[in-house]
C-alpha cells in the first residue's frame, strides 16, 4: 500500500488513506506487516520488500508514504521534519488499527527504514521501550549520524565497544550489524522484540555530522573497518568535506560496503522475524535470488 504526495491532501490525509487500503484488501489478516518510512524520494527499498514477501511465501503486506520528490541527500537538509512527520503519522494510525485486533488474529508488526526514513521511523518512538512494547521488531538501515535513538544506543554502548559496531546492554534486545555474522554477536541470548542497526563502517550516511568540522570522531581514533583506509586522518574541516563528498557516490559501491547492503537485509530480517517454516536451505535461495534481483536494477540504472 502506498499514498503519494498526490494521493491526499498533506500527510495526515495520506496515512488515513493507506490505512484505509490495508483495510479495504484485508492486510490486517496476513501474517506480517511491515510499516516502512520512505526515502527522501519516497522510494520503498526492493530488497527489504522481496525478503520480507520470500520468507512469508506472499503471505505479507508493506505500507508506505512519500513526503519528499527531492533525493535523500537533499530531503536530509530540508525534510527532516517531514519524514519524523511521515514515520510517526503512519506509525500511529497503523499501530491504532492494528492493536484492537485479538493478539492471535493479527499480523506480526515490523518496522522499516533506509538512510533518512530509519530517522523518520525513528520518530514514531520515544524510545526502546516504547518500541518493544509496540512492535514485533525493527529493522533501521544506514541509520544518518543525527538519528536521536541510535545516537543513544552508540553514545551508551558498552564499555570496549567500538562505535562502528557497538555493543548496547550485551546486545539483549538492539544490536548493530556489519555482515551476518555479526547479528549473532555478542550471544544467543536475544529478547523478543529485536532492534537490528545494519551500518557499515564505510558508510559515509552514518559517519557524515557535522561534528567532524571540529571534533575527532571515535571511529578514526578506535580501530576502524576492514575497508576504511588506514591512512584516513582527521583534519579539521578536510574530514568533514572529504565524508560529505562521499555521500552521493554512497551506493555506487560492491554490496557489504557503503550505502549498499545488498542480501544482508534479509539476514537481519530472518533475524528478527523468522518464518517457523524456514530453513537454511530456504535462505540461501532467497538470498541468491535478491542478489541477482539488485544486479538486474543496476544494470538499468
Amino acid at each position: 500500500m502506498y499514498s503519494g504526495l498526490e494521493s491526499a491532501d498533506g500527510p495526515d490525509a495520506q496515512a488515513e488513506l493507506a490505512v484505509a487500503e490495508l483495510e479495504r484488501t484485508h492486510a490486517f489478516e496476513r501474517k506480517v506487516l511491515v510499516v516502512v518510512t520512505t526515502t527522501g524520494t519516497g522510494w520503498v527499498d526492493s530488497s527489504s520488500a522481496e525478503s520480507i514477501e520470500l520468507m512469508y511465501g506472499g503471505d505479507s503486506a508493506i505500507v508506505a508514504t512519500q513526503y519528499s520528490y527531492l533525493p535523500s541527500v537533499l530531503s536530509f537538509l530540508s525534510d527532516r521534519e517531514k519524514a519524523t512527520q511521515a514515520g510517526r503519522l503512519l506509525f500511529d494510525k497503523v499501530y491504532e488499527h492494528w492493536s484492537v485486533r485479538p493478539k492471535e488474529n493479527r499480523p506480526k508488526l515490523l518496522v522499516y527504514g533506509e538512510s533518512l526514513g530509519s530517522q523518520g521511523s525513528e520518530g514514531a518512538f520515544s524510545g526502546l521501550a516504547d518500541i518493544r512494547a509496540r512492535t514485533d521488531g525493527v529493522l533501521w538501515v544506514g541509520p544518518p549520524n543525527s538519528n536521536r535513538i541510535w545516537g543513544e544506543f552508540v553514545t551508551r554502548r558498552d564499555p570496549g565497544s567500538p562505535e562502528i559496531l557497538p555493543t548496547y546492554a550485551d546486545g539483549l534486545a538492539v544490536r548493530f550489524a556489519d555482515d551476518r555474522g555479526d547479528l549473532w554477536k555478542p550471544g544467543d541470548t536475544w529478547l523478543n522484540t529485536r532492534v537490528v542497526y545494519l551500518q557499515h563502517a564505510s558508510d559515509p550516511v552514518v559517519w557524515w555530522s557535522p561534528d567532524l568540522l571540529f571534533s575527532e570522531p571515535d571511529w578514526l581514533c578506535e580501530p576502524r573497518g576492514p575497508d576504511v583506509s588506514s591512512r584516513m586522518a582527521w583534519y579539521p574541516i578536510v574530514t568533514f568535506w572529504q565524508v560529505a563528498a562521499d555521500l552521493p557516490f554512497a551506493q555506487k559501491v560492491s554490496d557489504g560496503h557503503g550505502h549498499n547492503y545488498g542480501s544482508l537485509v534479509l539476514d537481519a530480517w530472518v533475524a528478527i522475524a523468522e518464518p517457523p517454516d524456514w530453513s537454511a536451505e530456504l535462505a540461501e535461495k532467497a538470498r541468491a535470488y535478491i542478489t541477482e534481483s539488485l544486479a538486474r536494477e543496476r544494470l538499468l540504472e
